[in-house]
């Protein structure tokens, strides 16, 4: 393992951050759509924390919710988070009630029908994202860009129900929105070259760190982010428990391990009372009523001031289930078994041309997901690590899932010597 010194990390991250600017094949001339007004599609915590980003820039918002009540409590939140910053000294009290002046709540998509974008930020189901698209198509005006801030789901599809996909594009903004920094933009098949620069100077203009990215499955950051959960839940049913898998992620450096994460999150999304979903574990304790820290419980148990806490019931529950007796595996086994499957995934999002280059997938992780700093990124910590480091652990994981068979790049790299930083695959390619 190679160390670098911290001046070459910050050195890394900072040019790793101004290059994300940069897309190759778009033209400094490319002209911009103008932005003046800015549609949001739900007030909830996503919706009217993306809207925030907005009001704060001094653009003007018209956001549209179902019904009076979530209308009005959507903005009370607004308003709440505004007046508790002033509260703060972080700006003057008077800025809160400038700041609402830009927003108009609505009742209906055909209000937004005037505005320049428009962004959907309801949950996440396809049906009903369609049916939103189908409505902006009819409505909107031509020239309007339509966004959909999915953190996952296919935007070829969304944009195809539109007899427009070259103003489709997806903005990801990461929660809390109006907190986060980053921005995954999401290119579709046919987003045109203007539509790209305009959200890229949006992006600038609302302060945000942002990243170009292609379309597959989660996009760059939940798509890696989605292989060390299946890896850390094969540890699970292999004996090990969810705070030691977390304890070895918390000693890498990362704030929160898969389950601490999934609790804070709750454990309910995306799932209902008497589900039978692909994790039974999670199944077995939401019927529990154990949904998380918002419940006082989950994978832990919470006390009063929400510190985690190993739960015998959680313990008993994976034992009825996985039939695996408790084992204890060293935190360095953990986490190659973890962190390794991470740069497996993004060395393959590179030969798919989904992302621009590597750095770009480091910044993803560092600004969306509490990547150690320390650590530069996982294309970075993958050059410190070496290779065929890597390649043994994907082969002895690809021999169990054949989905984590090693990368057909990291073969390569294992063999030349080669740097996960310097993989050139020709970058972002959108062609369906």
């Amino acid at each position: 393992m190679s160390t670098p010194t911290q001046d070459q990390i910050t050195a890394y991250i900072a040019a790793s951050g101004h290059k994300a600017w940069e897309v190759p094949g778009l033209s400094f001339d490319t002209p911009r759509r103008k932005i003046t007004t800015v549609g949001i599609i739900g007030a909830g915590t996503m919706g009217g924390g993306i809207a925030m980003n907005f009001a704060t820039a001094g653009i003007n918002v018209r956001i549209v919710e179902t019904t009076q009540a979530a209308l009005d409590r959507g903005l009370g939140v607004v308003r709440g988070h505004y007046q508790r910053s002033a509260d703060k000294g972080r700006f003057p009290q008077d800025e809160v009630e400038a700041r609402m002046a830009r927003f108009e709540g609505r009742l209906s998509l055909a209000d937004l029908a005037d505005c320049d974008l428009v962004i959907e930020a309801v949950f996440e189901n396809m049906d009903l994202k369609k049916q939103i698209f189908t409505e902006l198509n009819r409505v909107m005006k031509p020239g309007a860009i339509l966004a959909t801030n999915t953190s996952a789901l296919d935007i070829n599809q969304i944009a195809a129900v539109t007899d427009r996909p070259q103003d489709v594009i997806g903005l990801h903004f990461f929660s809390p929105a109006n907190v986060m920094k980053l921005l995954e933009i999401v290119r579709a098949a046919h987003t045109a070259d203007d539509v790209v620069a305009t959200c890229m100077d949006l992006a600038k203009t609302i302060n945000k760190i942002t990243t170009l990215v292609g379309v597959c499955p989660g996009f760059v950051g939940n798509r890696i982010l989605f292989a060390r959960q299946l890896q850390a839940n094969k540890l699970i049913y292999q004996g090990v428990l969810p705070w030691e898998v977390d304890a070895a992620l918390n000693a890498f450096g990362f704030r929160m391990g898969p389950f601490q994460m999934s609790d804070l999150a709750g454990l309910d999304i995306g799932w209902s009372k008497g589900a039978k979903t692909e994790n039974p574990i999670r199944d077995a304790l939401c019927e529990l009523d154990r949904r998380g820290q918002k419940t006082n419980a989950g994978y832990y148990d919470y006390d009063a001031a929400r510190r985690p806490v190993p739960s015998d019931i959680t313990a008993s529950i994976i034992r009825d289930i996985t039939g695996a007796a408790p084992i204890s595996m060293p935190q360095d086994q953990i986490i190659e078994t973890c962190i390794f499957p991470m740069i497996n995934e993004a060395v393959k999002i590179l030969e798919e041309n989904k992302a621009q280059r590597p750095s770009d997938i480091d910044v993803v992780w560092l600004n969306g997901y509490g990547w150690p700093a320390d650590k530069g990124g996982p294309m970075f910590f993958a050059d410190m690590v070496g290779a065929k480091a890597v390649l043994a652990k994907m082969e002895a994981l690809g021999r169990d899932d054949s989905s984590f068979a090693p990368a057909h790049t990291l073969r390569r790299l294992a063999e030349s010597g080669g740097k996960f930083t310097e993989i050139d695959t020709g970058g972002l390619k959108t062609a369906i």
